[in-house]
């Protein structure tokens, strides 16, 4: 894990307390005991909400934290569509990740 990544967890702990919607669907997931959601794995661990392993992201300032955490912490910095978003997604899951890394790199003034 990156040192600067090392808040972010607990960060998107406090986001997804907050959300209505991730909070009930966390509450009928713990009362159902439902592991399967849409045939994709679903997850609480340590009150942090998981699909597939990867932390849910929330809508919001984390996530252009998060990609330009990981598009800038390669030794040259600003590592492209495809390797930004190979980073982020082996930690990080939210709907659009590919296509919002890929806008992110695209407006990218120094590439």
């Amino acid at each position: 894990m990156i040192v600067e990544e090392g808040n972010l967890r607990e960060r998107i702990k406090k986001v997804q307390e907050g959300d209505e919607k991730v909070v009930k669907a966390v509450e009928e997931l713990k009362k159902t005991g439902v592991k399967m959601l849409r045939d994709e794995e679903w997850k609480i661990e340590n009150g942090v909400v998981l699909k597939e392993e990867r932390i849910y992201v929330l809508e919001g300032e984390l996530r252009g934290e998060i990609i330009r955490l990981y598009y800038n912490i390669l030794v040259g910095g600003h590592g492209g569509r495809w390797k930004t978003t190979e980073l982020v997604t082996r930690n990080y899951w939210w709907p659009g990740v590919t296509k919002e890394v890929e806008r992110y790199v695209d407006e990218c003034d120094a590439c």
